[in-house]
């Protein structure tokens, strides 16, 4: 372009960026929010953890989705990341908390892990395929209007499937290897205390 000339994209495209740029922010903000919450019922910082790594399996499962059926990412299917934040944790929470409910009990934390997973098996399958199912005739386009909100639903239907998978196979391991972490940051303290009540102490008296 000549000199003194400028351009600028305005428009559709101009307005797309950014309700992509607010739609980050609440994505940003939804997962902290879940986390501020879970730390406080859990009364921990590490555990929140545990339950939010399952989400990146959801985000994944709900770019998949969009791959599969040759859908773009519209405002519409980042609307169901956001709601992806809300709904994929609710399984790990139903696992982690009876794990922890166990283990109050007395159990060892591998009896726990190996307890609590058949038995919340059912209703994390119930939750999830209630969820899938009502959103199914609207992915599928069924209904006046539906097929605008389409993206959304394919977009939950996905990520929630994939991060079921995840919660019951990697939430279990990735809670033992904080616990793990947890523990042994534990011993090196008792040892830094044992060994400090056990230095001697001199004194010079003049």
């Amino acid at each position: 372009m000549p000199d003194g000339y400028t351009y600028e994209v305005i428009g559709e495209n101009k307005e797309l960026t950014d309700s992509f740029k607010d739609l980050g922010l609440a994505l940003v903000l939804a997962i902290l929010l879940v986390y501020m919450i879970l730390a406080a019922q859990f009364e921990s910082l590490l555990h929140p953890f545990t339950i939010i790594l399952s989400l990146p399996m959801g985000f994944s499962g709900g770019m998949l989705g969009l791959f599969i059926t040759r859908t773009t990412l519209s405002v519409p299917s980042f609307i169901g990341l956001i709601l992806l934040v809300g709904i994929a944790v609710s399984n790990a929470i139903v696992l982690v908390d009876y794990i922890i409910k166990r283990r109050e009990q007395g159990e060892e934390r591998e009896e726990a892990i190996e307890n609590a997973g058949p038995i919340r098996l059912r209703p994390i399958l119930m939750t999830t395929l209630a969820t899938i199912l009502g959103l199914l005739p609207m992915a599928l386009g069924i209904g006046e209007g539906s097929e605008t909100m389409a993206p959304m639903s394919i977009v939950v239907i996905f990520g929630l499937a994939l991060s079921t998978v995840s919660t019951l196979l990697l939430v279990p391991v990735i809670y033992t290897i904080f616990e793990d972490v947890r523990d042994s940051r534990k011993r090196k303290g008792k040892r830094t205390g044992e060994k400090n009540l056990t230095t001697p102490t001199i004194t010079h008296s003049i």
